[in-house]
């Protein structure tokens, strides 16, 4: 078994009887984030485009605006019992020190800030300001694009355990999808990915996720500059709050030929 996916023993009830037999299961570690040697975060991921990752989670807390913010970035040296390396503790070297330190990275909604707050703070720190004009996009390539989104997740048929993320160009071509354990380390893996092919800002860009569209994730693609993001489910309403603050058009319920435009109709033509 690859590092993404492990086998594991299951009991399987069925109306004929109990079948024992392993289950595929996405694979679930912590990566831990270093800056200049000192420790960042910890993030549980599942393994694979960890540099991306990193990349995308940097953009993401305004730590980074380029790739070439980065001088590197290298595993550090860890090894679990049998003496393998874990690969799960990343030293990135900036090119110059961050100024300051990025805001707590355990948000729940039990973090006690409020939707002004929040929104405030997002809009303080955006480098990339989506512009009110530009990117449209037809609502039958937007309708498509969770399909083909669905038929890039090769862990996810293994595993049905693993969210995934897209960018797509305005016509519905795919350009990068990422899997992970975690909904924001898929963003973020396809964010750091544009980040290191020069794509950010993104604004001729569209980011598809295979959940919920949470305040987290359009907070992320505000801080790539990503004019569109379209959800297989819901939104929340603070995500929704911050999509229309923020000049973001965003829509849940992409699923078939129907959805729902919470903001910024005007780049979605029928």
């Amino acid at each position: 078994m690859s590092r993404v996916t492990a086998r594991r023993p299951t009991v399987r009830i069925t109306q004929a009887g109990e079948i024992r037999r392993p289950d595929t299961l996405a694979v679930e570690e912590p990566l831990e984030i270093r800056l200049d040697g000192q420790s960042l975060t910890v993030t549980m991921r599942t393994p694979g485009s960890d540099i991306d990752l990193v990349h995308g989670f940097l953009l993401s807390e305004n730590i980074i605006a380029t790739a070439e913010d980065i001088v590197s970035a290298r595993y550090c040296a860890g090894t679990d019992e049998n003496g393998q390396n874990t690969y799960n503790v990343l030293d990135v070297q900036l090119r110059t020190a961050a100024p300051v330190r990025p805001r707590a990275f355990l948000t729940t909604g039990a973090c006690g800030l409020c939707g002004k707050t929040a929104l405030d703070e997002v809009r303080a720190r955006t480098r990339y300001p989506i512009p009110a004009a530009g990117l449209t996009v037809e609502a039958a390539a937007l309708a498509a694009m969770p399909g083909t989104l669905r038929a890039e997740q090769a862990v996810f048929d293994a595993t049905g355990g693993l969210h995934a993320a897209g960018l797509f160009t305005a016509d519905g071509a795919v350009l990068a999808v990422r899997e992970d354990i975690g909904r924001h380390n898929a963003v973020d893996k396809v964010l750091g990915w544009a980040l290191r092919e020069n794509r950010v800002p993104a604004h001729d860009l569209v980011l598809i996720v295979s959940g919920r569209a949470s305040f987290e994730l359009a907070q992320k693609a505000v801080q790539a500059g990503i004019p569109l993001l379209g959800a297989v489910s819901a939104p929340s309403s603070l995500a929704v709050d911050l999509a229309a603050d923020s000049n973001l058009s965003l829509v849940g319920f992409l699923r078939g030929e129907t959805m729902n435009i919470y903001t910024g109709a005007h780049r979605i033509t029928r």
